[in-house]
């Protein structure tokens, strides 16, 4: 078992609302009062700041930093840490989530239960996560171009806080709507492929707990690339029936390839989404970073 963690930066998201807020004052009270815990907590005002934060900890003074939001704040954290180079020592990071979807969180197995994830914060072990880089920006989970970026970027932030996942389901009608019969290239070494929309999976979840990767994982060195080649409004809401129901896999028209680099054009300046947010615009690089990110696990 690893030492226990007493020493944590705690960079919290307070948009996320009073009930999950309350949450996090529960996990930060038991990492207190039953593993000795010293804790410092940092809120953000505004986009970036979870970033900024992350990028100057001072080297030695905490054992591991703590991203309590939804994934947008993670990915904000992860991109801070990502910053402060190789050269800086590894601070593991932890999670509290309070999002929508917090697929990372699911993703690594963490508990659910306030005193599990207290105790797997102080106890658990950290393993190395692969991250994925699009231009630049990383992301731990997915980035995707085509409609689920479409979405993502004009999703209602106000409906979001009030709707949830609902505001995605809302936006996703508005999307298909309007959709046109666009198209993206997608290169993997000396292969391409025309398609409507594709998501770079590097873990299984999406969404939330919905699978389009089924073999995708943090751990591996691979990206999962998934192509969705057919074109129309009709497609598009038969390949997000699939991905609903767990049938997408046995869409003859669906594939999956893995590599560690691949390329996206379209339209200039359309939207990349990563982990739930544009990082990015088209065209676009993704790869595998050379660099790996400490993150405290659930116990096995």
């Amino acid at each position: 078992m690893p030492a226990v963690r007493r020493r944590f930066l705690v960079i919290h998201n307070p948009v996320a609302g009073r009930r999950r807020t309350r949450r996090l004052r529960t996990i930060l009270d038991l990492l207190h009062q039953r593993h000795a815990a010293t804790i410092e907590l940092r809120a953000t005002t505004g986009r970036g700041d979870a970033e900024t934060i992350a990028r100057v900890i001072p080297h030695g003074t905490f054992d591991a930093v703590i991203a309590a939001g939804g994934d947008g704040t993670i990915n904000e954290v992860v991109n801070g840490l990502a910053a402060r180079g190789t050269d800086a020592p590894a601070v593991p990071l932890g999670l509290v989530p309070l999002g929508t979807a917090n697929v990372l969180a699911g993703e690594l197995g963490l508990p659910g239960g306030t005193e599990a994830l207290a105790s797997a914060l102080a106890l658990g072990p950290v393993r190395d996560v692969h991250l994925g880089v699009a231009n630049g920006r990383c992301f731990t989970m997915m980035a995707g171009a085509g409609l689920d970026a479409q979405v993502v970027e004009a999703v209602d932030v106000r409906l979001k806080r009030l709707a949830g996942k609902g505001a995605y389901a809302v936006e996703t009608l508005a999307q298909l709507a309007r959709l046109t019969r666009g198209a993206y290239t997608v290169r993997v070494g000396d292969r391409a492929w025309r398609v409507s929309s594709t998501i770079i999976a590097n873990g299984r979840f999406y969404g939330g707990r919905f699978v389009c990767a089924p073999h995708a994982c943090l751990f591996d060195d691979r990206l999962h690339i998934c192509l969705f080649p057919s074109l129309g409004r009709w497609n598009a809401a038969r390949y997000i029936w699939g991905v609903m129901s767990g049938r997408l896999q046995h869409f003859p028209d669906y594939e999956i390839v893995t590599t560690d680099r691949v390329t996206i054009e379209g339209p200039p300046g359309d939207p990349v989404q990563g982990d739930g947010d544009v990082i990015a615009r088209l065209p676009v690089e993704i790869r595998l970073s050379p660099w790996r990110l400490g993150m405290i696990v659930a116990a096995p």
